[in-house]
Parts: structure tokens; C-alpha cells; sequence
């Protein structure tokens, strides 16, 4: 079994900068994809960004593009969101997910984390 822990998440103002994380333990795979999902009140849980496991391949949301960055440590087995330029609309739960594929696009779950509030100011 994989285990998602995200850690990170918190509250900070618009054009703040808040950088969340996604532990990876358990049976893992030789080739996989980590991405980042978010889902704010009300709405549907929207991806936000991913990358494959050796970190060569990097696949972003519109919405968080030249935001948003995401990038793996291999030897912590952690992948990492770096957000900068934080707006109000970014205020979700946001989601660390594993993909049995080192393939970015389409990124899908095939584990989730429990997720980690992150909360952005006017």
C-alpha cells in the first residue's frame, strides 16, 4: 500500500509565497507520476500541477502556470509545491496524488493524501 502525507499548508496573503509537500512511503513503483490536485469549496477537485518521479517531466494547470512549481527530492521520496503570487481563488484543500505511470498528462489518482488546507488572504 502507498501512503500520501502532505504537510505544509497554512494561511498567507495575496501575492504571499507557501510551499506544500508530499511524503511518499509504502510500496512504491519503479516508474510513477506525483501530482498536485485542489479542491475548493463548493467545487470540483481540479489538477493543479505534476511531475514524474525522476523529475524530467513537469505538466501544469493553466491557472498556476509561472505560479506555481513543482519538483521531487528522490532521496526523501518527497515531491514538493512551491506557490508564489498566491491569489484569493487559490484558497482550496489541496491534494497530493500517486499515478502508477511515469506518464504526466493525463494525470490521474490512483492514491490520494488526506490533504492540507491552504488558505490565501485579500
Amino acid at each position: 500500500q502507498v501512503q500520501l502525507v502532505e504537510s505544509g499548508g497554512g494561511l498567507v496573503q495575496a501575492g504571499g509565497s507557501l510551499i506544500i509537500s508530499c511524503a511518499v512511503s509504502g510500496r512504491t513503483f519503479i516508474d510513477y507520476a506525483v501530482g498536485w490536485f485542489r479542491q475548493a469549496p463548493g467545487k470540483e477537485r481540479e489538477f493543479v500541477a505534476a511531475i514524474n518521479w525522476i523529475g524530467t517531466n513537469t505538466y501544469y494547470a493553466d491557472s498556476v502556470k509561472g505560479r506555481f512549481t513543482i519538483s521531487s527530492n528522490n532521496a526523501k521520496n518527497t515531491v514538493y509545491l512551491q506557490m508564489n503570487s498566491l491569489k484569493p481563488e487559490d484558497t482550496a484543500v489541496y491534494y497530493c496524488a500517486l499515478k502508477r505511470s511515469p506518464s504526466t498528462v493525463p494525470m490521474k489518482a490512483d492514491y490520494w493524501g488526506q490533504g492540507t488546507q491552504v488558505t490565501v488572504s485579500s
